[in-house]
């Protein structure tokens, strides 16, 4: 598999080296807004070259091919360190003179592949020889660097990418609320839009199982009138049910003896209270003792808080995921890593999961909008991603929520790093579970809503054409405009879709919040306090929920079969071709499915179309929607089985 291309850096007139690959497309002079206050602090990261990189490249695939002598011969963390990372003279020299420049450093993983710091705008001009200056993108106001960074000869021969900017800022939870419905055209809103409850236009109370309420609407698809609402919120047993785990569990596949670690930034301050309550709640075991474990920051080391939605924004992902897996493996550990911020804090996070091997199953339920990072940062994250599939550690990344982002960006993107040739990316459906636990409908997450309204007559009317102008959430997916297409995806993803590049997602599992999961919290009601609310049950979804319910079977999967997973994608498609049976393959519905749905706090009533994912959408085999198909126990056992 070719790595993706990127410019090389070179030396200028004055024995500097430039870094162009490392400004964004987005600092230009029409988005300019002005130069930042010379004493105003900003992230940086450096990257530096691995000792062999088309080595530890060819590497990660060997490990995780079928066909290829070294499957599953995984090298240790300081095996792999000291065959690929940056020597450590070479480490200390950047690092020394980052510190002699005046900044702060913030992040130094045993691995020696990166440096995280910190300095003002006007030690990071001097710095990097460069000016730093304010643009307007995607609705904030970043600060990027206006021309090339550089850095002297000797030290920015050992350096492949010059992190400046804060695109990575916008990192984000994958995870949506129900009822997180923009009241205009555009992407999804990350907080609910709150509003005095009134009377519904609808009385539309929501099912506990696919089915069990519905109600009338104006006519919709072929005149129908008649529709269920939403779901509440499944609970665990539900998913169990749906994912055909319960004969499994009473066999004892309960994930023990199994490690999935979650990384997400901050860290809720109620994370295990709220889990045993909300399992107490459900008839579930608590947590026993260190069942749950965390490594996490002092709420005193948070930074960029402001730019990163505040802890309270990912408070509900990280509830979320350590939920969802606690529901699917109620045995597995569960080791929570979180990030100092959206940044390089979660970089940090992930080496400390890698350079200690401390589990072989990671979800991460985070991206970026679309891949709209510089390329030459793009290709130092994906090193770290190469460490992972080494040794033999899964790395799960939501693929997105807001479909292809053409809405945020103006043109469609996958979301980074779902798109990574080295990462799994998992991403969406919408699905209804019925009365006696089995899965009766699915199909790919994409939400298209319109509002019900009375017209003047006191009729009820949409406001729009269906399926309606709101888009209310999707799978993220798409074509790679950085990423050749990795060999494993070859005669699976079809070529008129791929184009010879990387398409995500690869796999797919519930993440649509109206038929989504319901999860226990502690709000945090002051983010500068992490002071918290009372204990509430609210209904969440998202690829953000996908992805931990994938790597909680995963871990089902390895305890059934004593075995080590490890990058899965080779393997993954491998099977497809194999034994596309083995894929629950999510195709275009005969007919179109919709909920209805009233907003508790509005009163808005919405008619929900399903499987409508922006330019995105489901098709028979590979589709990036879903990828290869939904998830399911019975993939992930011939998974783990490996060689077939």
């Amino acid at each position: 598999m070719a790595l993706s291309a990127v410019g090389m850096p070179a030396a200028n007139a004055a024995s500097r080296i430039d870094y162009s690959g490392s400004v964004p497309a987005w600092a230009t002079s029409a988005n300019e807004s002005g130069t930042p206050a010379a004493d105003t602090t900003v992230e940086g990261e450096l990257y530096l070259h691995l000792r062999d990189e088309q080595g530890a490249a060819n590497l990660a695939l060997a490990v995780s091919t079928p066909t290829s002598h070294q499957y599953r011969h995984w090298l240790s963390p300081q095996q792999w360190i000291a065959r690929y990372s940056p020597t450590k003279r070479t480490y200390n020299a950047v690092v020394s003179y980052l510190k002699a420049q005046g900044l702060t450093i913030t992040g130094t993983p045993a691995s020696r592949q990166y440096v995280v710091y910190r300095g003002t705008v006007d030690q990071l001009n001097a710095a990097f020889g460069t000016t730093l200056h304010s643009y307007d993108h995607s609705g904030r106001q970043l600060i990027a660097p206006s021309a090339a960074p550089s850095l002297p000869a000797d030290v920015g021969a050992s350096v492949s990418a010059v992190s400046l900017d804060q695109s990575r800022m916008l990192t984000k939870p994958d995870s949506i609320k129900q009822g997180d419905i923009p009241s205009s055209t555009g992407p999804t809103s990350p907080q609910m839009q709150r509003r005095e409850a009134a009377a519904p236009t609808v009385d539309a109370p929501c099912s506990t199982y696919w089915g069990q309420n519905t109600v009338t609407v104006p006519p919709a698809y072929n005149g129908q009138t008649q529709y269920p609402t939403n779901i509440c919120g499944y609970v665990p047993k539900q998913l169990r049910s749906a994912y055909n785990l319960d004969s499994w569990s009473r066999f004892g596949v309960n994930g023990s003896g199994q490690t999935v670690a979650i990384i997400d930034a901050y860290a809720s301050p109620t994370i295990e209270s709220d889990v045993n309550q909300y399992s107490a709640q459900n008839g579930e075991p608590a947590l026993s003792r260190g069942q749950y474990s965390q490594i996490v920051p002092d709420p005193s080391e948070f930074t960029d808080t402001e730019l990163c939605q505040e802890p309270s924004g990912w408070q509900g992902e990280q509830t979320l995921d350590v939920e969802a897996v606690h529901a699917i493996a109620p045995q597995a550990k569960v080791l929570y890593v979180g990030g100092f911020n959206c940044g390089g804090g979660l970089d940090i996070a992930m080496s400390k999961i890698l350079d200690g091997k401390l589990a072989n199953i990671v979800s991460n339920s985070y991206g970026n909008v679309g891949e709209d990072v510089p390329a030459d940062v793009i290709a130092g994250e994906q090193n770290i991603h190469l460490q992972a599939a080494a040794e033999g550690i899964g790395l799960y990344f939501s693929s997105g929520d807001n479909g292809d982002e053409a809405a945020a960006l103006g043109y469609p993107s996958p979301d980074f790093p779902a798109s990574s040739p080295y990462v799994t990316s998992v991403g969406g459906t919408s699905i209804g579970v019925d009365q006696n636990g089995k899965l009766a409908m699915e199909v790919g997450w994409g939400v298209q809503a319109d509002v019900i309204v009375k017209d003047a007559d006191g009729n009820l009317t949409y406001t729009d054409p269906l399926p309606g102008s709101l888009f209310a959430g999707g799978a993220g997916g798409g074509v790679s405009a950085v990423n050749a297409e990795p060999a494993y995806q070859k005669g699976v993803v079809p070529d008129s879709l791929s184009q010879g590049k990387r398409v995500s997602p690869d796999l797919a599992a519930l993440a649509d919040p109206y038929t989504g999961f319901e999860i226990g919290i502690s709000p945090i009601i002051d983010d500068s306090t992490l002071e918290t609310g009372d204990y509430a049950n609210e209904t969440y979804g998202g690829t953000s929920l996908a992805s931990p319910l994938t790597a909680a079977q995963v871990a089902l999967a390895q305890q059934l079969t004593h075995s080590v997973i490890g990058f899965a994608n080779p393997t993954l498609y491998g099977l497809d071709r194999i034994l596309p049976s083995a894929f629950r393959d999510v195709q275009p519905p005969s007919q179109e499915v919709a909920v209805a749905y009233t907003s508790a706090t509005s009163g808005r009533s919405f008619l929900m179309t399903l499987n409508h994912d922006t330019s995105l959408s489901v098709a028979k085999g590979y589709d990036d929607v879903t990828g290869m198909g939904a998830m399911s126990f019975d993939l992930a056992h011939l998974l783990a089985l490996g060689k077939h």
